[in-house]
């Protein structure tokens, strides 16, 4: 926050203050405004009433116009459809509620690369154009040179015409405006210089302001921005010219900006005849007006994204995919965690209306933390492009949230069990917490999924005498062994079985005769020098569940082959860890940096010999392994935890079975290094590589060679999915937070885990970007292996299931409180569990709290009426949203449409009343939505879009890909 408050008091504050007071002034000035959360900080904590009641009229009179309108302009690489989802319609929520207004353009000009999830959403949002500039630099150059600047974007292959936009992609010049002056050695345009950090200057001169307008230069100024007009009206089909004028941190003192450019835009409209152009103050609406009002037929562009992005040869922008890793893997668990909190705290209001959880308050809990997951996904944010100091910010925030959102799920589970408050219940969320040995310790396991889970959860315990059991004294499956962490502790493994959205509760026992957990036993192998392997005769041995055998090479302690016992498919197998030596001395070369990767080499192996140790238990076998410098090493500075999971009958094992799950330690890595975990295989993948984009769908990535810079221009995002494979056999990998990741061999995959870097440029060095991240760092991934019909089948679901891991919270019971104990076994018969087929995904379930009118005449005329936003949220209003997870085509059976039966499927909450079919965001009723329809040669007639139907039964029909959003109303009780 404090962060926030030093941007706000150096520039973000006077942009909009100084900005509504210039407006007012003349009628022809507008501006556009792009971030929510800047803007909501002002509003209330600056804007007076005046300028409140401004802005409300230069909305009315489309002067002052939001573009975008999410809480940041988020990055499109590296996040996940959730959180992009999320931001957007937090600000949506804040712009509908205050103002009646709902953008309706896009403005992304700013993240690295585009990513074809972008297209999609916007358009299921209402927008009617898309305006992109960070793309390749020789495409760039390809597209400007012949007039492909503009397309209409389709950018999911099943949604395809229904939800494509007009894009615009800005030419060389990008958004800022060029500010070379030919007549003088000054800059131009900028006319308010540049803000100071952390005050702004007491005489009001600011660094590096621009030549003014004056009588004597006024022609020469015209001139210089007439031709540059010129200049990029060749590179577009019409003849509309859209000339960004401002920058990164500009407008902070609007007035000087506003009185220099009315100089020249009057004097070039009146010299129009002249300069053979004329130019007017524009918004990004009025722009994309004129340019539809042209009525031309378009180009369409199919679901190809513009990922990865380079500026130059050697400036290949694919370092950030990994950058500050431990902040990804934060912004993803925050993520998740508020998913659970949401539906969590969504079913007690439906069910519990009674009860003593104070509804404000946990509001408010949980939008601190939709606050902080939606700023972290800033493209300066969740990239890891930010200092250190910001990315302190983001974490602090990321933390509070997550605490606020542990405590409001703990004080439900009490007061649902009606427990006394005196018991020290303390919450953990995906954190190995232990319990003290004295007292028992009991588990509240709950699955945010609305699907039935069978999974694992981990527990730190202080002794391996354990039992478990659940509700009903039944014991429960489980295994302990010495913890990876310390000497000291062991690692409890529960098999949990729990309906969608539905907890349970397990309790951890001293050991009482026949029912305790299984004890994992170790086996150490002793450490292998890997110089001397070839020399020795192969020594394999197996590890086995009933999907998978795995064979490790005992001469080397790696992994040999991995057989898919369904297929008996036998696929060679090794994995090693190597690292890019880059450079960090301008003077020497390209530099890698938080944003850019350029190796000088390929990657060199960093370990001479690997230690091997096998924790061997009936329910799951741990492969420990530590890859060391050389033979003699004291300290490892990789290590690879697999884990391999067996099923005892009677249990949905199909998933769990299925996954080989791999823990990383990585770190703290020498300056310079860029560390990555290569897997080769014996699949013949002729280097091709599948990559997602943002967790919603998947981009073919075949290996390009390039003239330079060849494996960082070959490296691309992965945010959840990742892929080879060959005719018969496919290699999943699945993430919880993103990675570079690249295929520079036939048969190999490699993922970007770790980097650390120091470099004197001095951009980097100013900013403070210098990327010297000493941390390690704990990545999962998990591992699929099998037919192409069998990972189609599973890959979506174990996405979400490693995406959404059960949340576990924990409460100790100490021996004087047998009334709780009896309470833990009257709630065990579980109200009706949420469930969808295994094709869809409950992709949201809260109340947001939003006090607009669903009605948009009502909710224009109350604001008109100054009555918005009076009185408490509104608690009725739960917002809904389902995801088809498949493509058209994709699988013979989950690619089919689905109908759901909304009453059927919350009947669990409650009964329900209403359904309103709403756009993505919330703010349109979809039957009134008509977005603008771009003429192509597909569809040669200009017609609107209408929305898809909705029946009066409350059953929907969803189609693949489709993502349906829905605001229900429930009896109230």
């Amino acid at each position: 926050f404090f962060i926030f408050q030093e941007s706000m008091h150096a520039y973000a504050a006077n942009v909009y203050t100084t900005v509504i007071e210039e407006l007012m002034k003349g009628k022809q000035r507008k501006f556009i405004a792009v971030e929510q959360e800047f803007f909501r900080l002002w509003w209330d904590m600056v804007a007076t009433d005046t300028q409140k009641q401004q802005v409300h009229q230069l909305l009315q009179e489309g002067r002052l116009e939001f573009v975008i309108g999410g809480q940041v302009m988020h990055d499109e690489a590296v996040t996940l459809i959730d959180d992009q989802i999320l931001q957007l319609t937090e600000g949506h929520g804040f712009l509908y509620e205050t103002f009646g207004f709902r953008p309706q353009f896009s403005w992304h000009v700013d993240p690295f690369g585009a990513s074809a999830t972008t297209p999609t959403l916007f358009a299921l949002a209402g927008f009617n154009a898309h305006l992109i500039s960070r793309i390749d630099y020789d495409l760039k150059a390809e597209m400007q040179k012949n007039k492909k600047l503009q397309f209409v974007w389709q950018g999911s292959p099943s949604l395809s015409a229904r939800q494509e936009i007009f894009t615009h992609v800005m030419d060389q010049y990008s958004y800022c405006t060029p500010s070379q002056l030919p007549f003088s050695n000054r800059s131009g345009f900028f006319w308010n210089g540049f803000a100071t950090f952390p005050d702004p200057p007491k005489d009001g001169v600011y660094p590096n302001m621009s030549l003014p307008v004056t009588d004597a230069n006024l022609h020469q100024y015209a001139q210089t921005m007439v031709a540059n007009i010129k200049e990029r009206a060749a590179w577009f089909r019409t003849g509309d010219v859209l000339w960004p004028w401002g920058c990164d941190k500009q407008f902070f003192n609007a007035s000087v900006q506003y009185s220099n450019m009315d100089l020249l835009v009057d004097y070039i409209n009146k010299h129009s005849a002249e300069f053979g152009v004329t130019v007017q103050y524009a918004t990004v609406s009025d722009y994309f007006q004129a340019v539809y009002s042209r009525n031309l037929t378009w180009e369409t562009r199919d679901s190809q994204d513009f990922l990865p992005y380079s500026t130059e040869p050697f400036q290949a922008w694919t370092g950030f995919y990994t950058s500050r890793s431990t902040l990804k893997g934060i912004a993803r668990r925050a993520s998740s965690l508020l998913y659970a909190g949401e539906s969590f705290f969504t079913q007690y209001v439906q069910k519990h209306p009674e009860g003593s959880v104070c509804k404000c308050k946990a509001l408010k809990q949980l939008q601190s933390l939709r606050w902080a997951v939606s700023e972290v996904q800033h493209h300066d944010g969740i990239t890891g492009t930010e200092s250190p100091k910001v990315k302190d910010m983001y974490m602090n925030n990321l933390m509070y949230g997550m605490l606020n959102v542990k405590k409001l799920m703990a004080s439900i589970i009490f007061d649902i069990n009606n427990a006394k408050k005196n018991g020290e219940v303390y919450s953990s969320v995906y954190t190995k917490d232990s319990g003290e040995p004295d007292v028992d310790l009991y588990v509240v396991v709950y699955n945010p999924l609305a699907w039935n889970i069978t999974t694992f959860v981990t527990v730190s315990v202080s002794s391996e005498a354990l039992s478990v059991y659940d509700e009903l004294g039944r014991s429960v499956p489980a295994q302990v062994q010495s913890s990876v962490e310390s000497q000291s502790t062991y690692d409890l493994y529960i098999l949990v079985a729990i309906s969608g959205l539905s907890y349970r509760k397990y309790s951890i026992k001293p050991v009482d005769g026949q029912q305790a957990a299984f004890v994992g036993s170790s086996v150490k192998y002793k450490r292998r020098d890997l110089a001397r392997a070839g020399q020795q005769r192969q020594l394999l041995f197996p590890v086995v569940n009933s999907c998978y055998q795995i064979v490790f090479d005992q001469n080397t302690n790696l992994m040999h082959s991995i057989t898919d016992r369904e297929t008996n498919q036998t696929v060679q197998f090794t994995q090693e860890f190597l690292e890019y030596h880059v450079n960090g001395d301008t003077k020497k070369g390209p530099i890698s940096d938080n944003y850019l990767f350029a190796p000088n080499t390929s990657a060199v192996p960093v370990s001479k010999a690997v230690g091997l140790e096998v924790m061997s238990g009936s329910l799951m076998t741990e492969i420990r392994q530590y890859f060391y410098s050389n033979v003699t090493s004291q300290d490892y500075i990789y290590a690879v935890y697999t884990r391999l999971y067996s099923v005892p009958e009677g249990h949905d094992g199909k998933l769990l079975c299925r996954r080989i799950e791999q823990e990383y330690s990585v770190g703290p890595l020498e300056f310079n290094r860029e560390a990555v975990l290569r897997t080769s295989t014996s699949l013949n993948t002729r280097q091709l590589l599948y990559a997602d984009n943002n967790g919603y769908q998947m981009q073919k990535r075949p290996f390009k060679a390039y003239v330079n810079n060849t494996v960082a221009r070959n490296y691309y995002p992965m945010v959840q999915t990742a892929y080879i494979e060959d005719d018969t056999t496919r290699l999943m990998l699945l993430a919880e937070r993103a990675h570079g990741v690249s295929s520079q061999g036939n048969g190999q995959v490699e993922v970007m885990l770790h980097r650390r870097l120091w470099n004197n440029l001095e951009w980097d060095l100013n900013n403070n970007l210098t990327l010297n991240d000493s941390s390690v760092v704990r990545p999962v991934i998990w591992l699929i292996l099998g037919s192409k019909a069998v990972t189609n089948t599973l890959y979506r679901a174990s996405g979400l299931a490693l995406e959404h891991r059960p949340v576990v919270m924990f409460g100790a019971l100490s021996e004087d409180k047998p009334k709780l104990r009896r309470q833990l076994k009257q709630n065990s018969v579980h109200d009706l569990p949420v469930t969808l087929p295994p094709n869809l995904h409950l992709q949201t379930l809260s109340i947001p709290g939003w006090r607009y009118n669903s009605n948009h005449a009502e909710q224009v005329r109350s604001i008109h009426m100054g009555e918005q936003n009076q009185g408490d949220p509104d608690f009725s209003r739960v917002l809904l949203r389902i995801r088809h997870l498949y493509e058209v085509g994709e699988d013979p059976v989950l690619s089919q449409p689905v109908v759901v039966d909304l009453k059927s499927l919350l009947k669990g909450l409650g009964s329900v009343m209403a359904v309103e079919e709403r756009s993505l965001t919330g703010t349109w009723d979809v039957n009134t939505l008509e977005r603008w329809k771009w003429k192509t040669a597909q569809y040669p007639s200009k017609r609107f879009f209408s929305s898809t139907e909705t029946s009066e039964d409350f059953t929907v029909t969803v189609h693949p890909k489709e993502i349906r959003t829905f605001f229900v109303y429930f009896q109230v009780q």
